[in-house]
């Protein structure tokens, strides 16, 4: 089967989660670079890398990286990419997003335009027609410019990949399912670990903590837009990756995650949420503040997005809800505390410093990753040497 390249971008800070994903998967890594990874696979890695990848924003087909400095170059260059091989004669085609970064070329409005002629005239040449009805499945096509050199693909996804199918309902601060994903994978937790988040919402982080404690592909309910593309991908191609998927789900999972909010409407939505995922059984949900975090267990994991202040009367009470979560982690005082939140004083206020801290854009906010490590548990002893491990 002929290789190609496939692009998968991610949340800024997340490509190291994202190039280990891929590499599990058996692919080879071409390159990292900021907010997207590259790899080489073939038309069925498509059809995985859409199914399996829990940190990946959507995956690209490229097509080609080319440097432009003037709308001729662009153009010039453009045409001569072969875009019939992915594009048939009926095919939908657009540019649906162009960004660019430190390049002459700004504009994205008129490189989508331009790009879209260069596209029509490519085809127009190869396909020997005047007019093109589009009436096929859709090929939209992503640029990323950056210092003058662009990198080209098709989107294969359609919607975003951090839309899994089982969130219809979400609070009015929602960490998306992709980042929750990469954010769990930053930490050493584990399924047979206890986790609780206090500040749970449409219970995203707990959601998909027991995807993964479950092996829930995130993509194994949900269709995407290159399934049409039989001039590529056959149809065998996805029911392979799905029944592979399907095949993977552990049936017998057990684990303890629990999910806490304020609220009884958004604790109600994550039950439903929950149950769309197919964990609802593996979760435990309860309305309950953050004073109230408590556990008779030793070595858990909080891992949360506490409210940050996006109005101004909300920021007048986040020291006070900050000393809360202080308080509470205090109580908790041989757990580790994984905290996402733009609040920049969040330290202070939680009364500790955090052991690790990083920082994360999610969308075009800047948001600090806060890492309290607690002790690690004792190893369990072995029988034969009475030694641990």
């Amino acid at each position: 089967m002929t290789t190609v390249e496939l692009i998968a971008p991610c949340h800024f800070g997340m490509e190291a989660i994202l190039k280990r994903e891929i590499l599990d998967l058996g692919y080879e890594i071409s390159r990292v670079e900021d907010g997207k990874v590259t790899f080489i696979g073939d038309m069925e890695a498509i059809c995985y890398a859409n199914v399996f990848l829990r940190t990946a924003e959507r995956v690209l087909l490229q097509v080609g990286r080319i440097h432009a400095e003037t709308f001729d170059e662009l153009f010039e260059k453009t045409k001569a990419l072969p875009w019939e091989a992915y594009i048939p004669e009926d095919g939908k085609f657009w540019v649906a997003k162009a960004t660019s970064i430190k390049s002459k070329l700004f504009s994205p409005t008129d490189i989508q335009s331009i790009m879209k002629k260069a596209m029509v005239e490519r085809l127009k040449s190869v396909y020997h027609k005047e007019w093109f009805e589009e009436t096929g499945a859709s090929y939209p096509v992503r640029v990323f410019f950056m210092k003058d050199e662009a990198v080209i693909g098709i989107d294969t996804s359609g919607e975003s990949l951090h839309k899994r199918g089982y969130r219809l309902l979400a609070s009015k601060a929602p960490i998306t399912e992709t980042l929750a994903s990469a954010l769990i994978m930053l930490t050493p937790w584990k399924k047979d670990r206890i986790l609780v988040d206090p500040f749970c919402g449409s219970g995203t982080f707990p959601i998909e903590a027991a995807m993964m404690a479950a092996n829930i592909a995130p993509g194994m309910n949900r269709s995407f837009l290159s399934e049409k593309w039989t001039n590529l991908i056959s149809q065998k191609l996805w029911y392979d990756a799905v029944d592979e998927a399907r095949e993977m789900v552990d049936e017998n999972a057990e684990t303890d995650i629990q999910g806490y909010d304020i609220d009884g409407t958004i604790i109600k939505a994550a039950r439903e949420n929950a149950r769309k995922a197919g964990v609802d059984h593996l979760i435990h949900f309860q309305q309950r503040p953050v004073s109230e975090l408590n556990h008779p267990k030793k070595y858990g994991f909080v891992i949360t997005n506490p409210p940050y202040g996006e109005r101004i009367e909300e920021k007048e009470n986040l020291p006070g809800l900050y000393r809360e979560i202080g308080k509470s982690f205090a109580r908790l005082d041989s757990w580790s505390e994984f905290v996402i939140t733009a609040y920049d004083e969040a330290e202070k206020y939680i009364g500790k410093k955090a052991d690790k801290n990083r920082k994360i854009y999610n969308g075009m906010m800047k948001t600090y990753f806060y890492q309290f490590m607690g002790p690690k548990p004792p190893g369990k002893v072995q029988k034969e040497t009475g030694k641990y491990r």
